[in-house]
């Protein structure tokens, strides 16, 4: 076998099994609200998010604590990874609709 594929199977064998444990929390856009609103997620660790937008409109998740703002069109879903967070709440929201608004809730 060539080093280069050795290489690569020697990188994703050590690298693929700690993406697959990461906890993963879905998060829907419905009505200019955040379904849940409130998240709970587990402390120390990097948490994936899955935020699918099922308005006709287009969103942004947006959070100044966690140092995130991602577009969502209508439809899809985009992925946002945060963490390891420190237990606390960490607020956020659809800058495009000021009002929608979430917390993830670091325990």
């Amino acid at each position: 076998m060539r080093p280069l594929a050795l290489a690569v199977l020697f990188a994703i064998g050590f690298v693929a099994p700690a993406f697959a444990d990461e906890p993963t929390v879905n998060i829907d856009l419905k009505d200019h609200q955040f379904v849940p609103s409130e998240v709970p997620v587990p402390a120390g660790v990097k948490v994936k998010l899955l935020v699918k937008n099922d308005q006709t409109m287009t969103a942004e998740f947006e959070s100044n604590s966690l140092h995130r703002e991602k577009i969502v069109e209508p439809g899809n879903t985009i992925t946002v990874y945060v963490g390891p967070l420190d237990p606390g709440s960490y607020e956020f929201f659809d800058d495009f609709h000021n009002a929608t608004r979430g917390h993830l809730i670091a325990k």
